[in-house]
């Protein structure tokens, strides 16, 4: 009976020991993860990573990486929310707007700056934001960082506003790969626009460039894309984190010391995600506008978030403190 007994105990012992190894491993070790992006050159990062599978050097043998892909912020936000993705490349509006209203979520690192252009139609009679009284423009999404950049000009300097306060210019959405058709049909006078979307409209010719990126709200400063993660992640596994960051880093050095190949990255998948077909002229212009980055600037989220509150996007004065998380980039 006692050698029984003592048998239990050591097996008992055995299956604890195991256990306990198995969670300490769980810590820095997951299986499988997913990484969102969208398609737009902001992104390319996200697209670089996946086509040269450069997570593999950075995470565990064999874990899998799955990539989602998505339209707009809200959707991206939600599936972050969720736990239908471990993180990824969003514009920096839905991150601090979904922050503001309660998400755990935090910025980790940039992935671009730059990339947003103000776009008139061909034969729309524009020849300055002064003419933009009556006519409609179309952003991504109601709120999105290109919609709060154009906005927070518009008021600024020209005192114009969207019918979404009772203003002058009528406010649309819809995805930037349509806004050419768009143009070109007469459906919208003004785009506000990330790249490559605004040189597709450039070099196809249905309109010209109202406000380059360098003289757009916050153009060469605000982070067209950041990186985010969810708070939960961080706390119950920062190693991952870690090495998802130094994932990502890896494909922004990789696009700064080839960006040739990272050009031919980027048609190809965008092609793969949306069916378009983007000339290497149109992605030489686009590439102009961008600074490929993931170096993240708090002050100048403030200062955009700002602007959000003041354009009645947000019910309250945001609060970003605890937002930015910059230690898995030291």
């Amino acid at each position: 009976m006692k050698r029984i007994t003592g048998f239990i105990f050591l097996f008992s012992l055995l299956a604890s020991l195991l256990t306990a190894c198995a969670n300490n491993q769980s810590d820095s070790n997951q299986e499988e993860i997913t990484i969102g992006y969208f398609p737009n050159i902001n992104h390319v990062a996200g697209m670089v990573a996946e086509e040269k599978d450069l997570y593999a050097d950075t995470l565990p043998s064999g874990t899998k990486v799955n990539y989602q892909y998505f339209p707009d912020g809200s959707a991206f936000m939600t599936a972050l929310e969720t736990g239908e993705i471990e993180g990824g490349l969003v514009g920096p509006g839905p991150a601090m707007n979904h922050f503001v209203s309660g998400a755990n979520i935090n910025i980790v690192a940039a992935g671009s700056t730059g990339g947003t252009v103000i776009m008139a139609r061909n034969n729309a009679e524009i020849e300055s934001p002064e003419d933009l009284a009556g006519k409609t423009f179309i952003s991504p999404r109601v709120g999105c960082t290109h919609d709060v950049q154009f906005e927070a000009q518009m008021k600024e300097e020209y005192h114009l506003t969207s019918d979404r306060v009772s203003g002058q210019m009528k406010h649309v959405t819809g995805k930037p790969a349509t806004y050419h058709s768009m143009f070109t049909s007469g459906k919208i006078d003004v785009a506000t626009v990330p790249e490559p979307w605004a040189s597709v409209i450039e070099v196809e010719g249905s309109g010209k460039v109202l406000i380059d990126t360098p003289e757009v709200a916050w153009g060469d400063t605000l982070p067209a894309a950041v990186f985010v993660t969810s708070q939960d992640l961080i706390k119950n596994n920062p190693e991952l984190v870690q090495r998802i960051v130094d994932g990502h880093k890896k494909a922004t050095a990789f696009i700064q010391e080839n960006p040739e190949e990272a050009k031919t990255i980027a048609i190809n998948k965008i092609k793969e995600i949306t069916d378009q077909d983007l000339s290497k002229t149109v992605i030489d212009n686009a590439w102009e506008r961008i600074d490929f980055t993931f170096n993240i600037e708090p002050e100048v989220l403030e200062e955009f978030s700002n602007s959000s509150y003041e354009l009645a996007f947000l019910k309250e004065k945001p609060n970003l403190e605890g937002l930015v998380d910059k230690s898995f980039l030291e």
